[in-house]
């Protein structure tokens, strides 16, 4: 029992150790919202910012489209996460646009767009879009992109591999679409 007490006591003190070197930088944008995120521990580190450059996609923008605004409830329409440790990292940006051109005009300009990563997946899901498979499940070796069980409108680009994906995700609207560009790399032990 004393040797289970000195280990609930040695894991007490890293823990505080842990939260003690931890350091949070939040930095705001002119209007007082938060824009920025830096957390760096020991282990590992968190970034979370809102403003994505569209650049770290790999993708250009589709000729006209306009970056889709902040939704009413406060919802942002652009993130760059980037996740870090000795285990393990995650790096995702993702920015939503919209146009007023047909849904099939920019899945075939995505097409085109998405080649120079590999073969391009055609996906359609009754989601938002920007469905990412990153968990190999019981094909662990597999690094190929798949579909999921899902069908609907929204047409979603796959191209790459599991631990480095470039998505692209249109939605039929009233007029035009929205869609959603993304870039997602994960990894283990190497470098991100």
């Amino acid at each position: 029992m004393a040797t289970r007490s000195g280990f609930i006591l040695a894991l007490a003190f890293t823990a505080l150790l842990l939260l003690t070197a931890c350091s949070v930088n939040v930095k705001k944008d002119e209007s007082g919202e938060e824009k920025k995120v830096d957390i760096q521990t020991p282990v590992g580190g968190i970034h979370v910012s809102k403003d994505a450059d569209v650049r770290d996609i790999g993708l250009s923008v589709y000729p006209g489209a306009r970056i889709k605004q902040k939704e009413a409830n406060g919802e942002e329409k652009s993130a760059n996460v980037n996740i870090s440790s000795g285990l393990f990292g995650l790096k995702v940006v993702a920015v939503e646009y919209e146009s007023d051109d047909a849904p099939d005009k920019l899945v075939t300009y995505y097409k085109d767009q998405l080649k120079k990563y590999g073969n391009v997946l055609e996906c359609h899901t009754s989601g938002s879009g920007g469905e990412v498979d990153v968990h190999a499940g019981k094909d662990s070796d597999s690094k190929e992109l798949t579909c999921g069980h899902d069908s609907g409108r929204t047409i979603e680009l796959k191209a790459g591999t599991r631990d480095n994906q470039h998505i692209v995700a249109v939605k039929p609207q009233d007029k035009g679409c929205s869609f959603a560009l993304v870039y997602v790399k994960t990894r283990g032990n190497d470098t991100i």
